[in-house]
């Protein structure tokens, strides 16, 4: 393990950087912004770290050149190489390396099937949500994971194609617009990030995994139920079974590898989808939704 004290060192050293060990993946993590280290130190600080150089990515947050170093300044994102974002202002220097993190796994991670969904556990079994952005996937993703369910991720389901267990990545996990207010009210001991605004221009702020949940990153989970939801406002809270036809076209539409799997990769939702219960979820009350999970995951 390496201290915090070293951390701003060992990210500002070219050659080797601070290496993060995040469920199933090692992140080698260079930069000299101030802001890069203190977003580690704050959300990170909890997660195995070394010296290593052998990670399975390599990530890099670099300053601004020329003026942008002092007029304007900002930070660009480096993954294995490549460059996939345009430079953003330095002030999103921290969450840059998060949005690089999700790219490495949504492009990189296919010793899995990876879909786009939050995942949570409660009694060993997974509750995977998978959802397009602003369903509320994230909002009721952190209210399960701040009411005791273990956090797998709030952004990807990593599904092993021989076992079709569910293999956690608990990161921050992201919250936009209302639900920040929301989740600071019923939550107000959560350590949060900084707000900001992201590329589309979007209120967001990070919030950090709880310690047990980091603490038991390479503890896979079967998978128990699949629930798409979607925040209406106003609404009941309102369950309605899903066929299981339906269920795999839409987690498909969901997964950023499956087709790169080719057969393995459809074989491997069929059987995820074979295996659980599958819903559909409108609400808005919270509080009622998390009661029904609570009852329906009981069973």
């Amino acid at each position: 393990m390496i201290a915090s004290s070293s951390t701003l060192s060992l990210l500002q050293d070219r050659d080797r950087g601070v290496q993060i060990t995040m469920g199933p993946f090692s992140v080698r993590i260079r930069s000299e912004l101030d802001g890069v280290r203190d977003y580690l130190e704050r959300f990170y600080s909890g997660f195995p770290k070394s010296e290593g150089s052998d990670g399975h990515f390599d990530v890099s947050v670099l300053g601004g050149r020329g003026l942008h170093r002092w007029m304007r300044p900002q930070a660009t994102v480096v993954v294995n190489g490549a460059t996939p974002f345009l430079p953003v202002p330095a002030t999103l220097a921290g969450p840059v390396l998060e949005w690089g993190l999700n790219w490495c796994v949504g492009r990189g991670a296919h010793r899995w099937v990876v879909v786009h969904a939050a995942v949570v556990e409660r009694s060993g079994r997974a509750l995977i949500l998978p959802a397009p952005a602003g369903s509320g996937k994230s909002t009721l993703c952190a209210a399960l994971t701040y009411a005791g369910w273990r956090l797998l991720s709030d952004e990807f389901a990593l599904v092993n194609p021989r076992t079709v267990e569910v293999s956690p990545i608990p990161r921050p996990i992201s919250l936009k617009k209302a639900a920040i207010d929301i989740i600071r009210r019923r939550h107000p001991d959560v350590v949060f990030g900084p707000e900001g605004r992201d590329l589309e221009g979007v209120r967001f702020v990070h919030a950090r995994p709880p310690a047990e949940s980091t603490a038991r990153a390479l503890e896979p989970a079967l998978p128990g139920w699949i629930v798409t939801p979607r925040y209406v406002p106003g609404s009941a809270t309102i369950f309605t079974p899903m066929s299981k036809a339906r269920t795999l076209l839409s987690i498909a539409d969901q997964s950023f590898n499956y087709n790169y799997l080719s057969t393995e990769g459809y074989a491997c939702l069929s059987e995820l989808v074979r295996r659980v219960e599958c819903y559909n979820l409108e609400y808005s009350d919270l509080d009622d939704v998390l009661a029904h999970l609570t009852r329906m995951t009981a069973r």
